[in-house]
């Protein structure tokens, strides 16, 4: 897919909203109150839109270790692709939040994890589809199941293991996408103890859209990341694997495409400590 097919405007997605092979997905959601985005959906979203759930569809439980948000089940996560009509090899998913791509990325990157590349995220999210004053509605859609196969791409992803081998290589940059005064361990909201995996650098992925939640430039991406564009592998984490996949996002609109998920991030490392 070309940069510009990664996230696609309101505009566009208003001349597809009939297009068979779009699949809309909303993933709206707050880590402060868990309920509310599917109580959002549920008012109103964008027509035709299905609801996918950070906790319940986006993640598996959570365990001693594995982080706040452990990678779902391929399986699990697949059947339910198919369930709201995805198929493997004609859709086009189209993810949208309200949260400048936090959730909506997370959804586009699981895509990529499973092998499905026909994956995009909606620039400036509802609020930008509101302000357009394209239509919303409360009716749930009736799914058309589909047939999704997952193909997982286990080379996206980086373990605990794998991070603390690889950290300290020459060829190898660690990013922590968290705001700078959770990376620097000033504030930490969330989780037991506050800080940074060691040699990690800070990329805070807010940086990736203006404050409207609006995607920069490509080329503003690509000046963001020129430091680390001759790094081999480039491993990138946050608080539970969910904002990460933002920073993912924009390497990959920079055309760089080394980039991985640590998807444990610092809840799976301080969980060992």
């Amino acid at each position: 897919m070309t940069n510009d097919q990664l996230v696609v405007s309101p505009a566009w997605l208003f001349e597809h909203l009939d297009d068979p092979q779009v699949v809309i997905v909303d993933c709206r959601f707050s880590l402060a109150d868990p309920q509310l985005g599917q109580q959002q959906y549920q008012v109103s979203h964008i027509q035709g839109s299905h609801y996918l759930d950070l906790n319940q569809d986006l993640s598996s439980p959570v365990g001693e270790h594995g982080g706040r948000h452990p990678l779902p089940n391929p399986v699990d996560l697949a059947n339910k692709l198919s369930e709201i009509g995805v198929n493997y090899q004609k859709s086009l998913v189209v993810a949208y939040d309200d949260s400048r791509f936090a959730f909506a990325s997370r959804l586009w990157w699981l895509l990529r994890y499973l092998g499905h590349e026909r994956v995009a995220v909606l620039d400036g999210g509802f609020a930008a589809w509101q302000t357009a004053d394209y239509p919303v509605t409360n009716i749930i859609p009736q799914p058309q199941p589909a047939t999704f196969i997952p193909q997982v791409k286990i080379d996206k992803v980086v373990d605990i293991e794998s991070v603390k081998q690889k950290k300290d290589l020459p060829d190898v940059v660690l990013v922590d996408s968290r705001e700078g005064d959770r990376y620097r361990g000033e504030r930490e909201p969330i989780d037991k103890i506050a800080g940074h995996i060691p040699g990690a650098v800070n990329y805070p992925w807010q940086e990736v859209t203006d404050s409207s939640g609006y995607l920069l430039p490509p080329s503003e991406q690509l000046r963001r990341w020129e430091k680390l564009e001759t790094a081999k592998e480039i491993l990138v984490y946050c608080g539970s694997g969910v904002t990460a996949c933002v920073n993912l996002l924009s390497l990959e609109i920079a055309g760089i495409s080394q980039g991985k998920l640590y998807a444990g991030s610092w809840s799976d490392w301080i969980s060992y400590m």
